[in-house]
Order: structure tokens, then C-alpha cells, then sequence
């Protein structure tokens, strides 16, 4: 059964990341100027921007589609969407001492916080144990696979058995 705590909180996080996406694309510099102060409104820092808004826009809508279908499908985008912002804290951690004094601070908790809310509720969306198999479909344990009821015919995920 899966859980609504993580289900809602990954629902929650991703349509946050849609909508820094969609603002980040729309209104570049509104995203930029905490992070990079006075440089915010040039045109490179504009690009930059958009191309990170593209990003989390992906990235939520991923995760919202994903959602839809069930937990286990939705686990990775949301760890991806996590490792993406880990990245955006390491690097702002990088350029500390050149970001703005009197935001550096507010935008490395927000990129550390948005990391680890995304890997914790992606621990927590649960997997059911029918959808941890390996390659090609196999059952790890070597069990029947999920094609037929007696595994397959060369016992290494390749051609089904025929029920009978």
C-alpha cells in the first residue's frame, strides 16, 4: 500500500520545482538576483536561467506524470530532482565567498533543503516488492520472472515458457 505522506510531499515538491521552473523561464532575473546579485541582469545570466528553468521544469513535470502511474515510478525522478539541487548547493558552496553577503546564505539553505526533502521522500515512496526485479524483468532471487508462472526457458530472462 502506498504511503500519502511521501506521495503528497513529492506531489507538493514537484509542482514547487514546476513553478520555479516556469518563473526562472518567464522572469529570469527574479530567480538570478538572490543568487548572483548585480550580474542577474545580464544576458548571459538570463540564459543561464532559463536553462535551469527548463531543468526543473522537466524535472517536476517528470515527476508529476510519474505520480500518476504509482510511487515506484516516481522514486528515481525524485531523487534525480534532488541530486540536481545537492549540485546547485555544491556549486553555490564553490562561489560562496563571490555571492551576494546579503543572500548567499538564504539561497544555500534553500538549495541544501530542496536536496534533502527530495532524497528523504524518495526513500519513503514505497516500492512494492513485485516491482524490484533486475535486469529484463528477472526476480533477483531467480524465481519465476513475471512473463509466466514457471520463469523462462533458459532460466536467464530469455524466451518465455509456454503456460501448459
Amino acid at each position: 500500500m502506498t504511503s500519502p505522506v511521501p506521495h503528497r510531499l513529492a506531489q507538493f515538491v514537484a509542482l514547487g520545482r514546476v513553478a520555479i521552473g516556469v518563473t526562472a523561464l518567464c522572469a529570469p532575473t527574479i530567480m538570478t538576483r538572490p543568487w548572483i546579485g548585480a550580474g542577474a541582469e545580464g544576458a548571459d545570466a538570463r540564459l543561464l536561467a532559463r536553462t535551469m528553468g527548463g531543468r526543473d521544469l522537466a524535472l517536476g513535470l517528470g515527476t508529476l506524470r510519474a505520480l500518476g502511474v504509482d510511487d515506484a515510478e516516481a522514486r528515481p525522478w525524485v531523487a534525480l530532482a534532488g541530486m540536481a539541487d545537492a549540485v546547485d548547493a555544491a556549486v553555490t558552496v564553490a562561489a560562496m565567498r563571490r555571492l551576494p553577503r546579503t543572500t548567499r546564505w538564504a539561497v544555500l539553505a534553500a538549495t541544501v533543503g530542496a536536496a534533502v526533502v527530495s532524497f528523504r521522500v524518495a526513500v519513503a515512496l514505497d516500492v512494492p516488492p513485485d516491482t524490484r526485479t533486475g535486469p529484463r524483468g528477472q526476480v533477483p532471487t531467480g524465481g519465476p520472472g513475471p512473463t509466466s508462472p514457471t520463469g523462462t526457458a533458459d532460466g536467464g530472462g530469455g524466451a518465455p515458457v509456454p503456460p501448459g
